[in-house]
């Protein structure tokens, strides 16, 4: 290779270098940084794993080491280890400015592509997670698969499976894939995020009052797509497919399933709240992917 292709391909190459340096010396509250949060410190430190630390970037600017980018990374080492003489291995600049260091931050995930719930589920079971391996088996048993996108007899709302399972456990997921399968068998919409959550929603909602064989017989007459467009009408998300689930169970039948069961909850704390959103914003993204947006 000639001297001015070693020089052009240089350029790709950052002028760092790799040092291990203690805690104590390492300095991360500049203006620019968000605050830190402890909430995610010390869940990071009780599910610690050494094989997830990344090198922490460093701008030596005066004789001072400052922290651009690992600055829980840090603090979560601290709290696992017991002292801030524990080093972490930093990459450090040199050549970096305040401003500089500061637009590294703001833009330092501007570019990066996040996994996908599908993607991270798969990877999961490549690194036999016991609990994604219990769930696909479940998926399987009933003739289903996790996929990426809209297919028929194919689940690509694995986040909210995986909610579903995390929250209400084996038996209350287990019970709502049985029913959707049952009742549609396997039609593309009946597997979409806000279907999957607002069957589990009846199912804890109702207990043994809900009768599965009147659920399949009344709700096998009307199409899922049907349901979504009735369920858009009601209410955002899941409740509005609970909601229209249950009025059409309940037609024609002198024993009825009060919709208050539906909202006979505390109210929620703000965490709680905070969940939801994110949640509902998760079943927003798997929904495009469903209808192939």
């Amino acid at each position: 290779m000639s001297d001015l292709s070693m020089k052009d391909l240089s350029q790709f190459v950052p002028q760092v270098y790799f040092e291990q340096i203690p805690i104590k010396n390492l300095v991360s509250n500049q203006e620019y940084q968000r605050h830190l949060s402890m909430r995610h410190v010390q869940k990071a430190a009780a599910n610690f794993d050494l094989y997830q630390i990344n090198p922490v970037k460093v701008s030596r600017r005066d004789g001072t080491n400052y922290v651009f980018n690992g600055q829980h990374t840090i603090e979560i080492v601290a709290l696992v280890s017991g002292s801030r003489e524990t080093p972490v291995w930093c990459m450090i600049y040199d050549d970096l400015k305040y401003e500089h260091e500061a637009d590294i931050f703001a833009n330092q995930m501007k570019y990066v592509k996040p996994l996908l719930p599908y993607e991270t589920f798969i990877a999961n079971i490549e690194a036999g997670s016991d609990k994604h391996l219990i769930i696909k088996d479940l998926i399987e048993s009933y003739d289903l698969t996790v996929t990426p996108g809209s297919a028929p007899g194919g689940i690509c709302a694995i986040a909210t499976v995986e909610r579903i399972y995390d929250k209400y456990g084996y038996h209350v997921l287990d019970q709502t894939l049985r029913m959707i399968v049952g009742t549609w068998e396997g039609e593309a919409y009946s597997l979409s995020a806000n279907m999957i959550s607002g069957v589990a929603r009846i199912i804890c909602a109702y207990g043994d009052s809900l009768k599965e064989d009147i659920f399949k017989e009344k709700l096998s007459r009307i199409s899922p797509r049907e349901i979504s467009r009735t369920a858009r009408e009601r209410k955002a998300g899941s409740l509005g497919y609970a909601e229209t689930l249950i009025i059409n169970y309940n037609k024609n039948r002198k024993t009825t399933l009060s919709f208050e069961k539906l909202y006979t909850h505390k109210a929620p704390t703000k965490k709680q709240k905070l969940e939801e959103e994110i949640e509902k914003a998760r079943q927003a993204e798997e929904e495009e992917v469903q209808m192939g947006l």
